[in-house]
Parts: structure tokens; sequence; C-alpha cells
């Protein structure tokens, strides 16, 4: 387990911290990979009832660390950033998030298959899989229009433009906004009364509620993964990423 990741488990809580703050919470595939044991480990310990993801208050992730991602891009189901989609995606325990600072790509798809979501003010979410040249993952394309409505979704996914919290509580990503200062006791306090509660009638209203689209999301994903993957070859991802690292506005009236 990388200490980029760390997991702590106590009061029937799984903590799950994503700890690179030097890179705004990139994420590198081991972290990934880290993850997805942690989901697992945590869904199958009977001593955890609820699961905790948080980064810093002023920093949940910044997505991908796209050095890491082009030099090592998912290929197949065995992919950690695929591990990791599956677990969070399949998790039969509640899964909270505690969200300030950048939540940008992944860092905002995950939220999707999160039960409570808390941000504080100053959260700032993206989801740029477009102006990448790329499609998007985690079969947020699917989940997106479900819960805010196609328009609202057709502006986060297609505009790929930074958004508020408030926007994203509108859109029905983040339950709440707290203040920064108690971000991380509020979701606590969230998690801590879940676990309180009979197990066995939460993870089952869980599922209910889940179970419609478990199916449509495994191949939503399966989906999606297989486009971003043909994307990240196409002439325009390349543009996009070249301009990225260097530092200019990318170039696609020529595709």
């Amino acid at each position: 387990m990388t200490d980029l990741i760390r997991v702590t488990t106590g009061q029937q809580i799984a903590r799950i911290e994503i700890n690179r703050p030097e890179k705004k919470n990139a994420l590198l595939a081991t972290m990934y990979q880290a993850m997805a044991d942690a989901l697992l480990a945590a869904d199958a310990d009977p001593a955890v009832r609820a699961i905790l993801i948080h980064g810093r208050a002023d920093c949940f992730s910044a997505g991908n660390d796209l050095d890491d991602f082009l030099s090592k891009p998912p290929h197949g189901e065995d992919a950690p950033v695929t591990r990791f989609l599956q677990a969070i995606s399949t998790t039969a325990k509640p899964i909270i998030a505690a969200v300030g600072g950048p939540a940008v790509g992944i860092g905002t798809t995950m939220l999707l298959h999160c039960d409570l979501v808390y941000a504080t003010p100053a959260a700032k979410f993206r989801l740029p899989f477009t102006s990448l040249g790329l499609v998007p993952e985690a079969a947020s394309s699917l989940l997106l229009p479900a819960i805010a409505g196609y328009q609202r979704a057709a502006e986060l996914l297609l505009l790929g433009q930074p958004f508020t919290a408030e926007k994203a509580a509108a859109a029905g990503i983040v339950t709440e906004i707290v203040p920064e200062t108690e971000l991380l006791d509020h979701a606590t306090r969230a998690a801590t009364a879940i676990a309180a509660l009979p197990t066995s009638s939460v993870r089952m209203t869980k599922a209910l509620m889940k179970s419609a689209q478990s199916a449509q999301v495994a191949e939503r994903m399966a989906e999606e993964s297989r486009l971003f993957r043909q994307q990240l070859g196409s002439p325009e991802a390349k543009e996009a990423f070249t301009a990225f690292f260097e530092k200019r506005a990318p170039d696609f009236s020529k595709f």
C-alpha cells in the first residue's frame, strides 16, 4: 500500500485519504491500485460499516497525473484505474466523500458512485474530457444525465469548464455544502451515523437503489473504457496533451 494513499480503520469506519498534496493529489497508477485494494478490503471487513474518502480540506484530487498516465496508459480490465472504478462502483457498503478544492476528471466522476458527498464552498469541479480529445469515464455519461438531467449534464460534459460547489449540488453530485473548517468532521459524523444503523438494512437499501442501473453501469464503463483507449491515440488527444505540456492553447482547427 503506497503512503500516497493512507488507509486507517477505526470506530467501524474505513478512511481512505488521498495524500499527495504537493501534486494537488494527482493520481498515479499505484494510487489507483491502493484505493481499489482498500475498497475491496473494507467491503470484506465485517468490522467496517462505512467508508470515508477524502483528501485535504483545500484539495480533493486534480485527477490523473498526466505524465504517469501517458507513460502507462490503461489497457484492459487489469489496469489499476479500471480496478478502482470497478471497486467503487460495486462496493456494497456506504461510501461518503469529503471534497475541498480541486476535483478534476476522475476526482469528480468517482463521486457519482459515492452515497453521500460533502463539499466546501471553495471546491472546484471539472470534467475536462472533451477538451483533452477524450470521452467520459466511470459511467459518468450514463449517471450524470440520470441525476442532473440531460441539459445540465451536457453543459458539464460537453463544455468541460470548471464549475462551483453550488452547481455541483444543483446537478446532484454534491449532497451538502459545508464550511471548510467543518468538512472532515461533518463527513465523519455522517459516516458514524450510518455505521450506527443496522448494517443489513443499510446495505440492502443501497443495493435496492443501485440494482436497477448496476448492469448498465458496468456496460457503460466498458464502452467508455474502449472509446477512451481509442481516443488516447487520436490526433486530437495528441494535440491536447502536447499543448498542455507546452503550456499553450490547443489548436483543433485542423481536425
